[in-house]
């Protein structure tokens, strides 16, 4: 759970740094934001949690 809270708010820093610089408009965000929920009710869900679980743990275990 932890880690989706994480996900949730570096994903959140990255929109607004991409509004504010970028020029992404709001609108734009959120589309993206309802293609997300929509993600997540589709039955692809648990194939991009896996992808995502699976990418936290390979950054998690590099050795710096």
């Amino acid at each position: 759970m932890a880690l989706s809270i994480s996900v949730v708010v570096l994903l959140a820093i990255v929109v607004i740094l991409l509004i504010r610089k970028s020029g992404l408009k709001a609108g734009h965000a959120a589309i993206c934001a309802l293609l997300g929920f929509y993600l997540a009710s589709s039955s692809i869900a648990p194939s991009i949690s896996t992808l995502t679980t699976n990418v936290a743990s390979m950054i998690g275990g590099l050795k710096f």
